[in-house]
């Protein structure tokens, strides 16, 4: 008898699992070799209630309207996340062919598909579409006026994906991870390798670690997927909190990892570069976090250039 009920249990557990299986929501990350897009998929193996399907361009070609289509007939997708970007910044101003082809064109394609399936889509953006002259925290609703390609290509993607019914944008700044290439590794590298260094004092924003981020991103979700009504669209703001200068953020990075290299603050034009950079970024944040009850850490408790080794 026992051995009877035992065996109607299993079974019982196993029909529950195939059907929460079968209604477990699979979420899209295009990008996913990108510095947010790899935070992601490191905390994606976490979630137990959530499918996630990563995406690169070898995988998925977002600016090819086609591989999109048969992308999307093949797999059943109930959430996109957008961290899929041209983000050279300087290459930008002489590349506009590429920047305008992944930025603007590879939004629009997702969008299509986002609007025939009723799809919402999470799009990442950047704080380059503003102009950097304000002296107060950037809100939401504040007046974009980009200074570079860069800029402009990606606030063209946020007026596409702003048509859709269900859409989130988030703009972040200075973003940084233990993936790819980013202004922490170069400081910790080109800092065990000169006594002094100079870095610009001028420009004020925000450092974001993509983990972080990635973070916010999956409360979005599991508040979303649980509920629809939770997916609550517009455009937010996303990055740790605090200010600093890059000078500061450089001190806090080689102060951390205990190298001995003096920095030395400068102004912006001693450092020109093709893009402009924008001298105030700091972003406004109580939106997201009022909105999806987040905790954002203060950007110097966020740093731990230990994981950096």
């Amino acid at each position: 008898m026992i051995v009877i009920q035992l065996f109607f249990y299993c079974i019982s557990i196993a029909f529950q699992y195939i059907t929460n299986f079968k209604q477990m929501k699979t979420i899209l990350i295009t990008g996913s070799n990108g510095q947010l897009g790899s935070e992601i998929r490191k905390l994606s193996v976490k979630i137990t209630n959530l499918k996630f399907i990563f995406t690169d361009v070898e995988e998925l070609d977002i600016t090819n309207i086609e591989s999109v289509i048969n992308f999307f007939t093949l797999n059943k997708i109930n959430f996109i996340v957008n961290c899929a970007a041209y983000t050279a910044v300087d290459k930008a101003e002489t590349d506009l062919e590429n920047a305008k082809k992944i930025n603007i064109l590879g939004v629009k394609n997702l969008s299509i598909i986002s609007e025939e399936n009723n799809i919402p889509i999470i799009h990442i953006s950047t704080d380059y579409v503003f102009d950097g002259k304000n002296y107060r925290p950037y809100q939401e609703d504040a007046q974009t006026s980009p200074q570079s390609v860069y800029g402009e290509t990606k606030l063209e993607g946020e007026k596409i994906i702003q048509k859709l019914k269900n859409h989130i944008i988030i703009r972040t700044s200075w973003l940084y991870s233990t993936f790819g290439n980013n202004f922490v590794k170069t400081i910790l590298r080109i800092g065990k390798q000169h006594k002094e260094i100079k870095v610009v004092f001028d420009q004020i924003g925000t450092p974001t670690n993509a983990a972080d981020l990635a973070d916010a991103i999956f409360q979005i979700l599991q508040q979303s997927a649980s509920n629809i009504n939770n997916f609550h669209s517009g455009v937010y703001h996303y990055s740790n909190e605090g200010v600093c200068s890059w000078y500061d953020f450089a001190i806090q990075i080689l102060q951390q990892a205990n190298i001995k290299c003096k920095v030395n603050p400068v102004e912006t034009n001693e450092f020109p570069t093709p893009a402009a950079r924008p001298n105030y970024s700091v972003l406004n944040k109580n939106k997201i976090k009022k909105t999806f009850s987040i905790e954002i850490p203060y950007w110097a408790d966020s740093l731990i250039v230990k994981n950096f080794d």
